[in-house]
Order: C-alpha cells, then sequence, then structure tokens
C-alpha cells in the first residue's frame, strides 16, 4: 500500500499548482500520505524464533559436542564398577614330569583378584558424578547456544526494522520534495505576472508623466505629484520582484536539501544491509546452517516478559546455574575419589584354582589308585601395600583438587554474580528507554503534525519539518533498540537462572 501511494504522488504531473494552492487541502493530503505509509499491516512469522532454538537443539555442533560426551561419559560407570579381568595361565611339560602318582603333563591356573570392599562402590560413584557433571556442561552449552541465537536474532530484527524505518522516511521525503517541487515551480509563475503588471503600470505612469509635462510646463505642482506616484509604483514593483526571487531561491534550497536526507538515508540504508549479511551468517552458523540460508524476523516485536521477581532469578542463579552444579558435582566426585584411594591402600585379595594333569606312569610307586589321577589345588593370594608413598601422594593431589574446586566455584559465583548486575543494568535501563522513546515518539509526532501544517500555509518551514521528521526517525530507532535491548537482557537472566524454552 505505501509504495503505490509513493509512486501514485512521485507521478503526479508538475503543472498541477492550482490543486495546493489551498492550504487545508494541502495539509490533509500530506497527513493522509503519511497515516497510509505508517498504517502498513504487520505480517510475522509464526513461532518463527521457537523454531530456530529447536533446530539449534538438534543441530548445533557444541551442543551436540557436549551431549556425545556425557553420553560417553555414562560408559565410565560400569568399568569402573567392575571386576578386573581374571588371569588364567597354562603350562605344558614338553617332557612330563615324573611324580610319584604319574607323570605331570600340564598345568593350568585361574585367578580373580578382588579390591578391598568398598572400592567398586566408590568408583561408581566417582564416575556416576563425573557424568552428571558432563550433563551440566552440556546443559550450560545448550542455554549458551540459545541465548547466542536469541541475541543475534533480535540484532537481526533491529537492522531489518532500521531498514524499514529508513526506507519508509525515503518515501515520505520523496512526497515532500515533490511537493517542494510544485511549490517552487508555481511560485515563479504568479511572481512573473505581478512583476509583468507592476511593469505596465510603470511604463504606462511614465508615458503619461511625459505628456503633462510637455504640454503643460507651468504645472510644477501637478508634475510633482505625477512623479511622486511614479516612484511609489516603481518601488512597489522591485519590491514583488524581489519577494518572488527569494520565494524561488528559498524553494530550490528546500529541495536540494530534501534530496541531501534522501542521499543520507540511502548511503546508511546500504550500510545497514552489510550489517544485516554479516549478522546472518554469523546465526547461521549456530543453526549448521549455510551461511546464506534466509533468516526471518517478526515485523513487530513484543516486549518479552521475566514472568519472575528480580530477587527470585538472584536466588535461582546460584541454586539451579550449570556452571555451578557442575563444579559441585566434580567436588563430589572428588569426595568419592578420596574416599576410594583410602581403600585401594589396603591389600587386595585373590582368589584362584590350579589344576594339574596327571598322567599314568609305569613306574608309579605309589598308591596304585592314585596313579595318573589330576590335581586340583584352590588358591588364595594377598597384595602387599607396604610402599605406602604413592598412596599418600594420591590422597593429597585429591585434596588439593578440592580446595581448587572450591575456589573455582568461588570465582564462578562471583563472575555469575557480575553478570547478573550487567544483565540486570540492561534491563532496568532499557525498560526505561522504552518508555522515554515512545513518549518522545508521540511528542515528536504532534510537533510534526503542526509543522505539516505550517509549511501548507507557507512556502516557508521545510527546514523545521525535516528536523522534526528526523526525530521522528531517531526516536523510532531508539525505540526498536530498546525493545531489543529489554528482550536480549530477558534472555540473558533466564539463562543466568537456567530456564531453557527447550528442553
Amino acid at each position: 500500500m505505501p509504495e503505490r501511494i509513493t509512486n501514485m504522488i512521485l507521478k503526479l504531473p508538475v503543472n498541477l499548482p492550482k490543486m495546493f494552492r489551498e492550504p487545508l487541502h494541502l495539509y490533509l493530503f500530506i497527513s493522509i500520505c503519511f497515516s497510509l505509509i505508517h498504517s502498513n499491516p504487520s505480517f510475522s512469522q509464526t513461532d518463527s524464533l521457537y523454531k530456530y532454538l529447536e533446530i539449534a537443539a538438534n543441530d548445533n555442533p557444541v551442543v551436540q559436542q557436549k551431549f556425545f560426551e556425557y553420553k560417553a561419559s555414562l560408559q565410565k560407570i560400569p568399568q569402573a564398577g567392575s571386576l578386573s579381568d581374571p588371569e588364567l595361565s597354562m603350562g605344558i611339560f614338553l617332557s612330563p614330569m615324573e611324580l610319584v602318582n604319574g607323570n605331570q603333563l600340564a598345568d593350568i591356573r585361574l585367578m580373580q583378584m578382588f579390591p578391598w570392599f568398598g572400592v567398586l562402590k566408590y568408583a561408581k560413584d566417582e564416575m556416576s558424578l563425573m557424568a552428571k557433571a558432563k550433563f551440566e556442561l552440556f546443559r550450560d552449552s545448550k542455554l549458551q547456544v540459545f541465548y547466542d541465537v536469541q541475541r543475534t536474532w533480535y540484532e537481526l530484527y533491529k537492522i531489518q526494522k532500521d531498514i524499514i524505518i529508513s526506507e519508509k522516511n525515503i518515501e515520505i521525503l520523496k512526497i515532500i520534495e515533490r511537493l517542494a517541487l510544485v511549490k517552487f515551480r508555481a511560485t515563479p509563475s504568479e511572481g512573473s505576472g505581478a512583476t509583468s503588471s507592476n511593469t505596465v503600470i510603470t511604463s504606462g505612469s511614465s508615458q503619461n508623466n511625459n505628456a503633462e509635462y510637455q504640454g503643460m510646463q507651468t504645472m510644477s505642482t501637478g508634475q510633482g505629484n505625477s512623479v511622486s506616484r511614479s516612484l511609489n509604483q516603481a518601488s512597489s514593483s522591485m519590491q514583488t520582484n524581489s519577494m518572488g526571487s527569494s520565494s524561488s531561491v528559498s524553494g530550490l534550497a528546500d529541495v536540494y536539501l530534501i534530496q541531501i536526507e534522501s542521499s543520507d538515508l540511502e548511503y546508511n540504508i546500504e550500510l545497514l544491509k552489510n550489517q544485516r549479511n554479516t549478522i546472518k551468517a554469523r546465526f547461521n552458523t549456530y543453526l549448521n546452517r549455510p551461511a546464506s540460508s534466509p533468516v526471518f524476523t517478526y515485523e513487530n516485536l513484543a516486549v518479552d516478559s521475566l514472568g519472575l521477581s528480580l530477587i527470585t532469578v538472584s536466588d535461582s542463579m546460584l541454586s539451579d546455574n550449570p556452571m555451578l552444579g557442575m563444579l559441585e558435582y566434580e567436588k563430589q566426585s572428588l569426595q568419592a575419589h578420596e574416599k576410594m584411594i583410602k581403600r585401594v591402600g589396603y591389600p587386595m585379595v585373590g582368589l584362584g584354582l590350579n589344576y594339574s594333569i596327571i598322567g599314568k606312569s609305569i613306574y608309579s610307586m605309589g598308591i596304585p589308585d592314585m596313579n595318573g589321577k589330576d590335581m586340583i589345588m584352590p588358591m588364595v593370594t594377598f597384595t602387599l601395600p607396604i610402599y605406602r608413598k604413592k598412596y599418600n601422594a594420591m590422597q593429597t593431589e585429591t585434596e588439593l583438587l578440592n580446595a581448587a574446586k572450591s575456589q573455582n566455584y568461588k570465582a564462578i559465583a562471583n563472575s555469575l554474580q557480575a553478570e547478573y548486575n550487567e544483565a540486570l543494568q540492561l534491563y532496568q535501563d532499557s525498560k526505561r528507554r522504552i518508555k522515554l522513546y515512545s513518549n518522545q515518539y508521540q511528542l515528536a509526532s504532534k510537533s510534526l503534525d503542526l509543522m505539516i501544517k505550517s509549511f501548507t500555509v507557507s512556502s516557508s518551514g521545510l527546514s523545521d519539518v525535516l528536523r522534526v521528521r528526523q526525530q521522528m526517525l531517531d526516536y523510532e530507532i531508539k525505540q526498536v533498540e530498546a525493545v531489543t535491548d529489554f528482550n536480549t537482557s530477558v534472555a540473558w537472566l533466564k539463562k543466568l537462572m537456567a530456564i531453557s524454552q527447550i528442553q
């Protein structure tokens, strides 16, 4: 609709100045054009941001990497909770060994080692807690990617909205330029008519004065009155010509001023389009798509809602943040590792069985029934952990790692608190800016209506119209920026609280 109106206005013939000679008609015409251009119905892609979050959750390489690392860590649990493999040894005598009750042909031994009580349990607990830490790391990566997707999408929306607003303002400037051209071309014709009329009047007066001067030389009083009238008429003619020339110059300057404003907007639009391509390429990397893939944004972005009090945000940030949860699980796993190390320093027990294959011997001097009978021997073995230095070092290592985790926990908690203060500042500042720029835009709009009405009455005041129009453009862009900053701060706070739109 706005494009059709603009094209219709731009195609108006220049030789129609009469339709703009009535100030009321001109004011109504400009007002209708402004209202139609700014009443463009919005069209939005339904739940486009939600769909992009789904794509990022399923296809983002970083999220998938952390997920596979978590799945891999789950496989360490059965490894840590299992016994060591049993040992089987076999020996064959190349020359049978003569015994009292026969000849020994081979020897088979099977041995299974068992750690001290509780070692496998604590090892399994350690790996289970490490897997939970990996899951928290996966959650953190997903929350970070979701925040990056939303922040970049809001940046893209802001750039797109700035382009649309600038293009609309170029259309409005073209309308004003067309009206200024019509008034500029209408002004010289009126001035020239007045000039010619005054010239006729002046020449006629001069002829009459010459006739009176030639026919009546003695009437000096009448001659003086005639000359005085001629001088007054010539002076008024010069003033009229000067006013017409000044109006023409002012109208042409207004046209040039509008063209300067339009060129600046067109240059700014090209810069914004380059920024849009860069941001779109970065956005598609989060979704693991080609950089040139299209990205849809809303026509009008609604103000998001946090849904919680800021005090609740601060409390839940420390209790639900995945990075702090990861460190807590790592500390618990180190505690389980410490308990396991204490029991590793105890002896290990091995249970086994030795089976000897005995062949019959013709020279056996023992009991005949025992000749050639195989022997089975149960076995028990123990490890002797007498070198305590390595076990003490393992214990000290675990304690130092646990202390390091505690300090890392405090550091990340302080970093999150600082990040929370930054997000809170952006939240409160953007909230105030939304209200401020909304009021400023309404006041500038009312001021523009008055300026347009003043512009329709006389050809002066176009610079004021452009200045107020520029203020409206600035306030509209700043209002969009404030809304995107507010929604970004809401997404930031939800990230700190570990609130995810996609599970």
